[in-house]
């Protein structure tokens, strides 16, 4: 077992409130009463009725599975690895969902540049998972 480098933990530290942020963004989505979609912008109410519920389930995976694995990272236990890929898997889903599915919606240019960086985070959190595994650092 190496020396655990001293910026893993913060790091996952850091993660892990960064995939809570979107377990509350989820929870505020889901949580919306038909008056508070009436209040949104024209395109957003558009991707809010365009998007099919199992969009809605990978979006749920992301963020619940982001942040128990990373809570596996902050733990540095070994399961952290297989529960962040099932988190990049409803990223990827969910990616699919908004750019791909939805046709004819109109997707806000903030949003492509949003799900890139979850995305590429998401990536990089199975990539530190998975050195933290080979090289000793999760138990």
């Amino acid at each position: 077992m190496s020396r655990i480098p001293k910026w893993f933990v913060p790091v996952a530290v850091i993660a892990l409130l960064w995939n809570l942020l979107g377990c509350a963004a989820y929870l505020m989505d889901v949580m919306l009463t038909s008056e508070d979609v009436a209040k949104l912008g024209a395109a957003e109410q558009a991707m809010y009725a365009a998007r099919p519920a199992w969009a809605v389930a990978a979006t749920a995976t992301a963020v619940w599975f982001g942040a128990i694995g990373c809570l596996g990272l902050v733990l540095r236990r070994r399961w952290a690895m297989p529960v962040l890929v099932l988190s990049l898997l409803g990223v990827i889903v969910q990616d699919v969902a908004i750019f791909a599915m939805m046709r004819g919606v109109t997707i806000p240019a903030a949003a492509y540049a949003m799900q890139g960086l979850v995305l590429l985070i998401a990536i990089a959190l199975v990539w530190m998972a998975r050195t933290g595994a080979t090289r000793g650092w999760l138990r």
